[in-house]
């Protein structure tokens, strides 16, 4: 029954786009496959193709009157490169993580005077924000899978990840190229009811500009506090593009962390896009740094569909970073080259 999820899940989602019209249903998606040599210093060396957040959902909306909307969106994460056979066994050969995966999943009002409302599983606007800025996000070479942005763009619960799991978030209406965006959570652990993270931030953008600005916390004192705050922008000056962002994560009342990256794009040329980032971290606690960077090169061959290739690599000192987590326990280098094919629909 498990593996039927899937198609049975898009079957339904046709029948009620093609049905419901009226309803202005969109069908969606998000495909990427990638050919990865990995080459990791006491760790795993390998080639492996990768689906890299592969998702399928629908999204919608309904005219209430008044410049007032009701809004939803159901989003699902798979694998294209794994097999699901639904009997959880790990011993025949078959890759059991391939199932459905619940990804952003909310509803919500929204209206050109107040902006939106949304209620569920949703992305921070720390992660969105840091999405503007990476060409190549939901890529195998995406730059918070690759050291140049932190873990705080990845994973879904309650403690500062990516998305953000049984939350409240608003952003705003556009008041001349400035955004603002708030999301607070409700804390699942009947023990903490009091400690309720939330997070907050700001946009500006005009013309080839943008700039913004987070800050999020976890709500809790003492050695359990977390919050992060961050920087970052681009600019774009005809074919070539500069862009970057600063992260400060204090991971406890005595460990901070840092993540930094600068990057350029130039193209297309030709119809092809080159990217080059550079990037370092830190944790101040154990002393544990790396560097990181990663060139690339796009095209695309359409509005939906790109092609790329390129190379990464995350130089580590420890192995006590998140972004160093594949290495051995001494450090060493996590080298990755990518050749993928990215489609949208």
């Amino acid at each position: 029954m498990h593996k039927k999820i899937l198609p049975t899940l898009i079957g339904a989602m046709l029948m009620a786009s093609i049905g419901a019209a009226s309803a202005d249903i969109t069908l969606f998606g998000h495909i990427d496959t990638s050919l990865d040599a990995t080459d990791v210093d006491g760790g795993n060396d390998d080639i492996n193709m990768n689906c890299t957040t592969c998702s399928v959902g629908f999204k919608g909306s309904e005219d209430l009157g008044n410049g007032l909307k009701a809004i939803f969106k159901l989003d699902f994460q798979y694998d294209t490169s794994v097999r699901n056979d639904g009997d959880g066994s790990s011993n025949d050969g078959d890759n059991d993580n391939g199932g459905l995966l619940d990804r952003d999943q909310w509803l919500g009002l929204a209206s050109k005077s107040f902006g939106k409302v949304r209620i569920g599983t949703i992305s921070t606007g720390y992660k969105s924000h840091g999405a503007m800025i990476d060409p190549l996000y939901r890529t195998a070479l995406q730059g918070r899978g690759r050291g140049l942005q932190s873990a705080l763009h990845s994973g879904a619960g309650e403690e500062l990840q990516g998305r953000a799991t049984n939350t409240v978030r608003w952003d705003s209406a556009n008041y001349s190229g400035v955004k603002l965006v708030a999301h607070y959570t409700l804390d699942s652990n009947e023990a903490d009811e009091d400690e309720n993270p939330f997070g907050v931030g700001g946009s500006y953008s005009n013309g080839d500009l943008l700039v913004f600005a987070d800050y999020m916390d976890n709500g809790q004192s003492g050695s359990g506090e977390k919050d992060a705050w961050k920087v970052g922008g681009k600019y774009t000056m005809g074919m070539f593009g500069f862009m970057g962002q600063y992260e400060d994560y204090q991971n406890s009342s005595s460990d901070e962390e840092w993540v930094w990256h600068v990057a350029g794009t130039a193209g297309p040329l030709f119809g092809v896009t080159a990217y080059l980032g550079y990037g370092k971290g830190k944790d101040q606690a154990s002393s544990s740094d790396y560097s990181a960077w990663t060139l690339a090169l796009m095209h695309n061959m359409s509005k939906r569909t790109m092609v790329y290739a390129g190379f990464s690599e995350v130089d580590c000192k420890l192995n006590n970073i998140s972004a160093c987590e594949d290495v051995g326990d001494e450090g060493g280098e996590d080298d990755k080259f990518s050749l993928g094919l990215k489609h949208k629909f």
